[in-house]
């Protein structure tokens, strides 16, 4: 489903970061990234080393008709720091799937790939949306909610799901990804 005219007007023109990092529901982000394009947004895709392993950076420049960024070290744009020109010309970040291995470096300051670095670097002004995508055991891991909770306190990131059902794991329980649909009415709700 193409947004509404009101999140299709909040969206135009806007500037998102679309981060992937490694989890089944990647898929869930091809989605996510065409219905932000189809609203008018320029969409650029940072992706980790492990969510390439799930889907290819091809399909995402396809999807947004924009460079991909999988490496800090190659330029894509700009020859100069380039996650710095990225986490400033931002509006928002998404990153979706947050794998609970992202989750964890980003609440520890680790940025050791283009995801984590770029959020590190964004201004405290720029607002970050996680959308969690793991299993119910790790998502109820005593660790993985501390570092929510650190996030949500000491960054001020904002959270959407996870939802509960069917897991890749042949399991039910918390920790999929939402659908992309909510993800965009949340980005609208945060550029308002």
């Amino acid at each position: 489903m193409v947004p509404d005219n009101i999140t299709s007007a909040k969206l135009t023109g806007r500037r998102i970061i679309v981060a992937v990092t490694g989890a089944i529901a990647c898929y869930k982000s091809c989605t996510l990234v065409s219905r932000l394009a189809q609203a008018g947004a320029e969409v650029t895709v940072l992706m980790t080393a492990s969510a390439e392993r799930f889907v290819t950076s091809l399909t995402f420049q396809t999807l947004s008709g924009r460079p991909v960024y999988t490496s800090l070290w190659e330029a894509q744009e700009n020859f100069d720091a380039q996650h710095i020109g990225l986490a400033r010309a931002a509006d928002v970040m998404v990153i979706a799937p947050a794998s609970a291995n992202t989750i964890a470096k980003l609440a520890h300051g680790i940025c050791d790939n283009v995801v984590t670095t770029v959020a590190t670097a964004l201004p405290r002004e720029t607002p970050v949306l996680l959308g969690p995508a793991m299993n119910a055991e790790m998502w109820a891991n005593p660790i993985t909610q501390q570092n929510v909770t650190t996030l949500r306190e000491v960054l001020g990131y904002h959270m959407v799901g996870p939802g509960t059902g069917w897991q890749a794991c042949r399991t039910e329980g918390a920790g999929r990804m939402s659908e992309p649909d909510e993800i965009v009415e949340a980005i609208g709700g945060l550029l308002g």
